[in-house]
């Protein structure tokens, strides 16, 4: 089960998210890198200047989900804990059972044509090249996160349709 956030809380952009990427990417690496193509930073701390909740998101991409049972196997004996893929189709959770050094992060596993990872660097790679959508998004996490102060179900259900939104504009435009 996905450990729930028990009070939300959005800062301002911190460079400082980028080097800690990098520290647990390397970490990460050095488990199961044969094993995969690349990891991707996503989610909104992966995106200059905008506000966030202080948990880096990292997409660790693979060509097939043929590899997954040794990654399964590898992060479990690191300390991890396979989560399935929470009800997400192309995202297999993975929740850290041990306290490191790095901030809070979540990690996923996803092929690369998967739909959860297409969708993460769909919506990061627009956030990042389209400051009036940056700025909208950003206004609506710091609203949500006062008005649903405690309830990340209800902080997340109500960033969907501005995300839906997005999607709709940059991976899922119909063709022309």
């Amino acid at each position: 089960m996905a450990e729930k956030t028990p009070i939300i809380e959005v800062v301002p952009y911190d460079p400082q998210w980028k080097v800690a990427f990098e520290q647990i990417k390397g970490m990460i690496i050095s488990y199961i890198g044969d094993l995969i193509l690349r990891v991707e930073h996503v989610g909104s701390t992966s995106v200059e200047g905008l506000s966030a909740k202080p948990v880096i998101d990292l997409d660790v991409v693979i060509d097939s989900y043929d590899v997954l049972p040794e990654i399964i196997k590898r992060l479990t004996l690191q300390g991890y804990e396979y989560q399935g893929n929470l009800g997400i189709e192309g995202r297999e959770a993975f929740q850290r059972t041990f306290q490191d050094e790095h901030m809070k992060y979540h990690l996923y596993v996803c092929p690369k044509d998967g739909k959860g990872y297409l969708e993460h660097i769909a919506l990061r790679d627009h956030l990042r090249d389209n400051e009036t959508a940056r700025n909208e998004y950003q206004q609506l996490k710091i609203r949500l996160a006062t008005q649903y102060r405690s309830d990340i179900d209800r902080y997340c259900d109500n960033k969907t349709a501005f995300v839906t939104k997005i999607l709709k504009e940059t991976l899922y435009r119909p063709e022309s």
